[in-house]
């Protein structure tokens, strides 16, 4: 069975609400050593995220354009056109979906909608190396099987 993102996905994320101040965003960032903060409604009950702000909306948002993080907020920087993905997305699919999409990281939901976790390029790819070092052990013992079967 393949892996899903359900187990693979990171389920201790770091939320942020959107009258997050920019600054704010980056010491949460720093403290939990996260490149994004999912962004939540705290008015909704839903669990559901609203936005995700990166480390690098930071930067080309806020400080690129040399404006004061104190003043802005989250909700002024976050992406809110997300790509989201059910625990139970294969890891190929995820891998594809986040090709199409050219993000570094999924929202994980639950089936009833409510954020799970992230699931982040690289989880995806130590998921896939791991897969592929199995892979490469199996062919190298079916040479070392054969070659001592047919001594």
């Amino acid at each position: 069975m393949a892996a899903t993102l359900g187990s693979i996905a990171t389920p201790i994320v770091v939320t942020a609400t959107l009258d997050t101040t920019a600054a704010r965003a980056a010491q949460l960032m720093r403290e939990h050593h996260v490149g994004a903060l999912i962004v939540v409604d705290a008015q909704a009950d839903s669990g559901g995220a609203v936005g995700i702000v990166t480390d690098r909306d930071l930067v080309l948002a806020v400080m690129a354009e040399e404006l004061d993080p104190a003043l802005f907020t989250v909700g002024d920087v976050m992406t809110v056109e997300l790509v989201t993905a059910s625990v139970d997305v294969d890891v190929f699919d995820a891998v594809a979906l986040l090709g199409r999409h050219r993000l570094r990281r999924l929202i994980v939901c639950d089936a009833a909608g409510r954020l799970f976790g992230i699931a982040t390029l690289e989880d995806m790819l130590a998921t896939l190396a791991a897969g592929l070092g199995t892979l490469s052990a199996a062919l190298a013992g079916a040479r070392d099987r054969e070659r001592k079967e047919r001594r």
